[in-house]
């Protein structure tokens, strides 16, 4: 991976987690690396697999200079939209950082409000190593809560799809109804609690 965009000042790398799933929070993380502890292996984390990220998510909060990772609620995200509900996430994962970086690298094409300079990256999760270190531990983060969340829900099988709309978690929802964790706005949700008259 070629960190062109990396210089000698403090850079956060931004990135979010959830935002296509049916249910659950969206997550966002931000990282500041240690140029002095570089760590091996950082990609998107789509493309590792589950026991990568795990061992990258232990590795970068051990090495990283800062890190923080901080999420927007359902309720938020129905309020919201998914967009400003991402961006509000990754806002608070910069302001939650123990350090204030000196620029921020956002994975996408759009900007959280934020009190420092900051540049949208398009496919930043392949191309800088902050942001691959924040995609990693965004999707760790919403993973073990989406475990948490099969615990709570043993009818959900949230431990595998994670709240994505697969034809598994569709039949769970006609079988046993929604859950206060189901975001309302997103279909096919929203057709069913507006067939429902419940929307």
């Amino acid at each position: 991976m070629d960190d062109v965009f990396s210089s000698k000042i403090l850079v956060a790398g931004v990135d979010e987690a959830g935002r296509g799933p049916l249910a659950g929070p969206v997550f966002a993380a931000a990282v500041i690396l240690d140029p002095m502890r570089p760590i091996a292996g950082l990609a998107d984390s789509k493309t590792l697999s589950e026991s990568k990220r795990d061992s990258l998510y232990i590795l970068i909060k051990e090495s990283a200079l800062s890190w923080s990772i901080a999420k927007a609620s359902v309720e938020e995200i129905d309020k919201l939209n998914i967009l400003q509900a991402t961006l509000l996430a990754m806002q608070r994962a910069v302001n939650g950082l123990h350090i204030q970086p000196e620029e921020v690298l956002v994975d996408g094409n759009r900007l959280p409000k934020l009190s420092m300079p900051a540049q949208a990256i398009v496919k930043g999760d392949s191309k800088v190593q902050a942001i691959s270190a924040a995609s990693i531990l965004a999707k760790v983060e919403r993973d073990k809560l989406m475990v948490d969340y099969h615990q709570q829900y043993p009818d959900f099988s949230f431990h595998l799809h994670k709240g994505y709309g697969t034809k598994q978690h569709l039949a769970e929802i006609e079988q046993f109804g929604f859950l206060e964790i189901h975001r309302k706005t997103f279909n096919p949700v929203k057709t069913m609690l507006m067939r429902q008259g419940r929307y």
